[in-house]
Formats: structure tokens, sequence, C-alpha cells
């Protein structure tokens, strides 16, 4: 349970902290941010877990998120993970893809030679880490919702489908609803958990849907102009099995947003709101 803190500055009356750890879960040192709002002495605060996207570190949304503001106003605590195991030994794509290996951790539980070792974002996420935060931050562990951006929004919506009685709320900017249906998906899923499909059905967003997980309602935004939309993204095939299934959801196609974080920052603080509300006490 051990942090070291790496860096504080204070920013809307608030902490904006980045700490680092030795993971059991990775067997590597792990860094993370956390942003802690201006707060009485004893409160215990809810929590919003962003989980980011490929090539990212923590510090992508950390730095170009814009959601301190809000944080600060809605009273929440935002805690960013990394994207994957990183350090001498960890193996890395054979040929420096960025889509699989370092900085593409896809949260799953690898299973396959030579990535099963330090490859468990999965645990890392749901188990080790809010261990963590609860246990060195003022968090209410009770209240905690989960967001992310396109790999991490595949994350956010799997673990939010797994895991609904712990977390309150569940959205996403741009995500990969598919992975068993898109080439960075087929890529990462068969990497990481090789050829059998029925494993990686754990970790389709739309999949889980079908086969009757549930979450109380979710919030994606999309932009119209995101280049990966038809390839990779697919959100068509979020919204036809939520309609066939009944799964609430809202999705909105924001004209003319791509994929970055200018698209992410300018609904950051309609994502905050949607969570604080679903996080009141």
């Amino acid at each position: 349970m051990t942090i070291e803190t790496v860096s504080t500055n204070k920013a809307f009356g608030g902490v904006q902290g980045v700490y680092k750890h030795q993971s059991d879960c990775t067997g590597t040192e792990m860094t993370f941010s956390v942003y802690v709002p201006p707060h009485e002495p004893g409160t215990k605060l809810p929590v919003v877990w962003y989980l980011s996207g490929l090539t990212c570190t923590h510090a992508n949304v950390t730095e170009k998120g814009e959601f301190r503001e809000a944080c600060a106003e809605l009273g929440l605590i935002f805690v960013a993970p990394d994207t994957s195991p990183r350090g001498e030994g960890v193996p890395d794509d054979e040929n420096g893809a960025y889509d699989f290996g370092l900085g593409a951790g896809f949260y799953v539980n690898a299973i396959e030679d030579p990535y099963k070792d330090h490859y468990r974002m999965r645990d890392y996420i749901e188990k080790e880490l809010p261990e963590i935060v609860g246990t060195n931050f003022p968090a209410d562990m009770d209240r905690q919702s989960i967001m992310g951006h396109s790999m991490g929004g595949h994350g956010a919506l799997t673990m939010a489908l797994r895991n609904p009685n712990a977390f309150k709320a569940v959205s996403a900017f741009a995500p990969i609803v598919s992975p068993i249906n898109c080439p960075w998906g087929e890529k990462a899923l068969g990497g990481y958990l090789g050829d059998d499909q029925t494993l990686w059905v754990e970790y389709d967003t739309v999949a889980l849907i079908a086969g009757g997980a549930r979450v109380p309602d979710m919030l994606i935004d999309q932009g119209t102009d995101d280049v990966f939309i038809e390839k990779e993204l697919k959100t068509y095939l979020l919204e036809d099995v939520c309609e066939n299934t009944g799964q609430k959801a809202t999705i909105r196609y924001q004209e003319g947003y791509d994929h970055s974080y200018y698209f992410i920052s300018s609904f950051m603080s309609d994502h905050l709101d949607w969570h604080a509300e679903r996080l009141k006490a």
C-alpha cells in the first residue's frame, strides 16, 4: 500500500498529485494521478475513474482533460491510471506498433506468453488500485463511477458491465464498443488471450450486453469527424444492441469533433455533471 509522491500542484483550491508504487498485479512500478478537490477535513468524497486510450499514460488527461474546475465544484476525486505496465523486461509489440504492448494494455488480464506475467490491467484497475486510493486519499469507495476514452472507453464500459455493484455510473468518449469486431481489438485480444474467442466476450461491451449484462444507464459521446469511427469504434453496434435489449443509453453524435482531447475537454464537464448526479449519497 506504500505510494511515493512524484509531484503535487494546487489547482482550483484542491491538489493535483502524481504518484507511483510497486504493483503486485503487474510486477512493475506503476504511475497514476489523483485530483482531490477542496473539502472539509474528515469528509469522504466520491471517486471518478478515468481510463485512457491507446498510446496514453496518466499524463494525457491530467494535462489536457480540463476536469479540475468541474471536480472542484462538484466535489469529485478524479483518478487517472496508466494504460499498461512499463519498465525493463516488460514485453512490447515485436515491431513497436502503437496498438499492442506498451501503452495498449486493453484493460485485460493476459493469459498468453510472454504477456501474462505483467499485462494484468483488469486486476490492477478493478482490485489493486482501488485499495490504494481508498487507503491513501479521502475517498468514499462506496461511491465510485468510471469513464474513459477510446480503448479506455472500452475498459470503462466492460468494467462497469462486469461489476454493476461497484460503479454508480459509466460514460465514455468515442469508445471501442466491440473489440471482437475491429482490427485493434482482434490484434489485442488475440495477442493477450489467444485464439479462443469465447474468452474475448467478457472484454466486449456489445457481447456483454447481448449476453444479459446491464448497467442502469450509460452516456456516450462520439465525434462525427472521428477518423476511427467506421473501422475501429463502430458506435452503431452499441446503438443496435442497446435498442434490441432495452439497455438504457444516451448516445450523442457531436458534429465536427474528432478523436482528440479537444473533443474530450469540450464535453468533460457534461460527463462529470452526469456522474455527480448519480454519485449523490
